[in-house]
């Protein structure tokens, strides 16, 4: 691999620094590359230009079980030598799971009356804000984002992110949005019932500033449009 590696980027480096840089003789790559191909080796050379098209046409959707069933009859494989060979290759699917829950209302934790009750007029800025968490998927995993929106004008007021949906990320959150806007007492954070939003660290930040709390009724998505 590491002469493969030296043969495939001879043009964009010298051939003597990347021999020094992966411990391998000068010597020992030229032989390498003088060397006739083994019949193995073109055997997989071209099975992966094969893969290669097939996952381009996916649009990089296609992971091993895929390209295996799509492989011509002329070039069959099995499945773990496609993925031997995409593995080697970097070559990865980019499906991800369409839908990650949120939510968590499983919970003993108090929860608040619905006072918005899907009311989201409002007369003026900082009457009525709306919380919730989504989540963005990533190569290294799942990233929550945390949201404060102001009704009024619908305008995002405060976020933080972080990789776990702990009480700390959606109380940062709410404070964001408190010091860009100086919002006072009386103003309504309405939420889902979700063990965040029900947690003693967030409930404790709204009493502090006097806000009041709003939660939707369970299962019911429309009470935090």
């Amino acid at each position: 691999m590491r002469f493969k590696f030296i043969f495939e980027h001879r043009f964009e480096f010298r051939i003597a620094k990347m021999c020094q840089a992966l411990s391998v003789s000068r010597s020992g790559y030229y032989a390498h590359i003088k060397r006739p191909e083994s019949k193995r080796s073109k055997a997989n050379r071209e099975l992966l230009h094969t893969i290669k098209d097939i996952y381009s046409n996916s649009r990089g959707i296609y992971g091993a079980p895929q390209i295996t069933k799509n492989l011509p009859s002329e070039k069959k494989a099995s499945r773990g030598r496609v993925a031997r060979l995409m593995r080697a290759n970097g070559i990865r699917s980019k499906v991800v799971k369409k839908y990650k829950a949120t939510t968590h209302s499983s919970h003993n934790l108090p929860v608040a009356d619905n006072i918005v009750n899907q009311n989201f007029t409002t007369s003026k800025p900082n009457e009525k804000w709306l919380s919730d968490i989504t989540y963005i998927p990533t190569a290294e995993g799942w990233l929550y984002l945390a949201g404060v929106l102001d009704l009024h004008g619908r305008k995002l007021v405060g976020w933080a992110m972080d990789g776990r949906m702990k009480t700390e990320l959606v109380c940062a959150a709410l404070k964001q949005a408190i010091g860009r806007t100086g919002a006072s007492k009386g103003l309504i954070v309405h939420s889902d019932r979700g063990v965040q939003y029900a947690s003693k660290g967030y409930q404790k930040l709204l009493k502090k500033h006097e806000f009041i709390c709003s939660m939707s009724r369970k299962g019911n998505c429309y009470d935090n449009s």
